[in-house]
């Protein structure tokens, strides 16, 4: 049977500030695609909102209240990131699903035919994250790679304290200890991991992988399977 991984790459990861880092980036993710490919391997890719969803939404907040429609807005945002991605690696002549799929029930199903399936957010409420958990749970996946602009999850926030530790393996039940679990989410807020993530990762008995996604590198090594610089969440 063909492995099947599903990856969260944040929406930041598209974004660096540098011109050149970017096109470094993009180079680096159509070189593993191709890699994974030839080795038949079928990835499920979910990707964040990032700075167009955060923009948007304060944009949005002028006029709007409304939590569910700042978040309708943000998924837009998603989709957006996600079309890019997508047309990418059509691009360079991968298999790809040529829809973005709002449903992650429709991205199971559509890796029975493609290598990669691109998607952005499905429901208000959900991040990203929690699309790639639900992902992971309806195509088989047994892990889910969350690859962010953050190296490991931390025992505390880094931006706030200077002496927050960097952890390497923890059980989903330390993991809802640091990020809480279940709780939705601020329209444009974000975390290490989604609360909602963890909660279906627990409940669906899903292991999470938190890695910098900047680092092409890293998430090639999470994708074989090998030792990676990061933290490993088992369920």
């Amino acid at each position: 049977m063909t492995s099947r991984h599903i990856v969260a790459l944040g929406g930041s990861l598209l974004r660096p500030e540098e011109s050149e880092k970017r096109r470094e980036w993009f180079g680096q993710l159509r070189q593993l695609a191709v890699h994974l490919e030839g080795n038949e391997r079928k990835i499920g890719i979910v990707i964040g909102g990032g700075l167009p969803a955060r923009e948007a939404i304060d944009l949005a907040k002028n006029c709007i209240s409304s939590s569910e429609k700042l978040d309708r807005v943000g998924i837009a945002a998603t989709r957006l990131n996600a079309t890019v991605i997508q047309q990418i690696l059509l691009d360079i002549g991968c298999n790809v699903a040529h829809e973005i799929p709002h449903t992650t029930s429709q991205s199971a199903e559509l890796l029975e035919q493609y290598n990669f399936v691109v998607m952005g957010g499905t429901t208000p409420g959900h991040t990203t994250d929690a699309v790639a958990v639900a992902l992971a749970r309806d195509a088989g996946a047994r892990t889910c790679i969350i690859a962010t602009n953050v190296s490991h999850v931390y025992d505390k926030d880094p931006r706030q304290f200077d002496d927050a530790q960097s952890l390497t393996n923890l059980t989903i039940d330390q993991l809802a200890e640091i990020t809480g679990i279940g709780e939705p989410l601020a329209p444009g807020a974000s975390a290490v991991i989604d609360p909602v993530a963890v909660g279906w990762a627990k409940d669906a008995c899903i292991d999470l992988a938190v890695l910098d996604g900047r680092q092409i590198s890293i998430l090639e090594q999470a994708l074989d399977g090998q030792p990676f610089d990061g933290t490993l969440i088992n369920s």
